[in-house]
């Protein structure tokens, strides 16, 4: 019996993507549909989005044959937070109401549909285990997500270990280092991709030295451009770039949704 499409949305302080999954392959049924973050990052906010773009994707399903207008999908939604049995504990690039909200009935409720919230690093690091960079990987891999601010998703045996946010580590006098280290620093302080990588390597050196992992992923807005800043000389495992990039949150929200539902 063939799998229904899943739908993953993905949302950072930046923007929102969302796309239906093919959830046994991983590869995208739909478009890319994005729309930048609501400016204040307020739940009712990005959950009217997330609704307008769930539906949209709905119909973009519908339209090509994939899933009938009626079919309940699988929905599965990242938040840049810690979630704790659907709940944000934390709130990072987005407003510190997040805290503390029942993120699953935020999202049910604006969308219609029954909705799985997970970390959005958590969400990548699934994504390229099950298909990805790390898949087939034994031991510890760490996917760290450089965008807005740096995920991290903590993968042992192909087993997720979920909310692992060192990127929120002070180091070198940096707290929260993902501040100094995320891609928004390249426009924010005028600095070069060149020159962000080299902080970005002191993070995975120090990440290294602590936890000891078989190899790192780079996924997130900025590992489309790895070419211009790998290998990085002072880390001693491989550092490869995520498969799906920055469609990692997207893929790996509709995989999870998909097996909950």
């Amino acid at each position: 019996m063939q799998q229904a499409p899943a739908i993953g949305i993905d949302i950072g302080g930046t923007g929102i993507k969302g796309a239906a999954i093919d959830t046994a392959t991983g590869e995208m049924l739909t478009g890319r549909h994005r729309v930048p973050t609501p400016e204040g990052g307020h739940p009712g906010d990005i959950a009217a989005a997330v609704a307008v773009m769930v539906s949209g994707i709905r119909d973009e399903l519908a339209e090509n044959g994939a899933l009938p207008r009626e079919t309940v999908p699988a929905v599965g939604i990242t938040l840049p937070v810690v979630v704790q049995h659907g709940i944000a504990r934390t709130a990072a690039n987005i407003d510190k109401s997040w805290i503390g909200t029942d993120a699953v009935r935020l999202f049910s409720d604006a969308t219609g549909l029954p909705c799985l919230v997970v970390n959005d690093a958590d969400a990548a690091g699934i994504a390229e285990t099950a298909f990805g960079a790390a898949h087939g990987v034994d031991g510890v891999t760490m996917v760290l997500t450089f965008g807005t601010g740096i995920g991290v998703a903590l993968i042992h045996d192909g087993c997720l270990v979920p909310n692992f946010e060192l990127g929120h580590i002070e180091l070198d006098g940096h707290h929260p280092y993902e501040r100094f280290a995320s891609p928004k620093t390249i426009e924010r302080e005028g600095i070069t991709i060149q020159e962000w990588a080299k902080r970005a390597e002191r993070l995975l050196e120090h990440l290294e030295f602590i936890t000891r992992p078989d190899r790192f992923v780079i996924g997130g807005s900025i590992s489309k451009s790895s070419d211009e800043y790998l290998p990085f000389a002072k880390v001693n495992v491989p550092v490869v770039p995520a498969h799906f990039r920055n469609n990692a949150g997207i893929v790996g929200a509709a995989g999870l949704a998909a097996q909950a539902h």
